[in-house]
C-alpha cells in the first residue's frame, strides 16, 4: 500500500507541475487551451486520491510524521481556495471595468466583449495555474518529510 501511495504521489506531482506550467504559458499568452483544464482536473483527482490513500495508511498501517500529514492535506485546501477564486474572477474583472453584470457585457461592442472574455479566461487560468504550482511545492515537501 505504501508503494501505491508513493507512485500516486509522484503522479500527482507530475500532473500538477504539467498543469501549472501549461497554465502559466496559457496565461502569459492570454490563450486558452482545453488541455490545460483537462490536465488540471486530472491532477486534482489524483491529489484527492493521494490524500485518501494517505488517510487509509494513516488509519491502518503506519503513522506518518505530523508535518507530512499537514503537507499532504494542504493541497486539498489550496485547490479548494483556488476554485473559489476562479469562480469570483469573472465578477472581479467586471467590477474593475465598471460593468454591472454579465448581461451588460452583451451590450458592449464585439471587440470590447472579446477583451472582457479574454481577461476573464486569463484570470481564471492564472489563478488555477498558480494553485497547481503551489500544490507541486506542497506535495514535494510532503514527499521529503515521509
Amino acid at each position: 500500500m505504501k508503494e501505491v501511495h508513493i507512485v500516486v504521489g509522484a503522479l500527482a506531482i507530475g500532473l500538477s507541475a504539467g498543469a501549472g506550467l501549461l497554465g502559466a504559458w496559457c496565461w502569459w499568452r492570454a490563450s486558452p487551451n482545453p488541455w490545460f483544464w483537462r490536465l488540471l482536473r486530472s491532477s486534482q483527482v489524483v491529489v484527492v486520491l493521494e490524500a485518501a490513500l494517505g488517510g487509509v495508511l494513516e488509519l491502518t498501517d503506519r503513522k506518518a510524521p505530523g508535518i507530512h500529514v499537514v503537507y499532504g492535506l494542504l493541497p486539498l485546501a489550496v485547490s479548494f481556495i483556488g476554485e473559489q477564486l476562479r469562480v469570483v474572477s469573472a465578477q472581479m474583472i467586471l467590477d474593475a471595468r465598471g460593468i454591472p453584470s454579465a448581461a451588460a457585457v452583451g451590450e458592449l461592442p464585439a471587440e470590447d466583449q472579446q477583451r472582457v472574455v479574454v481577461a476573464i479566461v486569463q484570470r481564471e487560468i492564472g489563478v488555477m495555474a498558480l494553485a497547481a504550482l503551489v500544490i507541486v511545492v506542497l506535495l514535494a515537501r510532503a514527499a521529503g518529510t515521509a
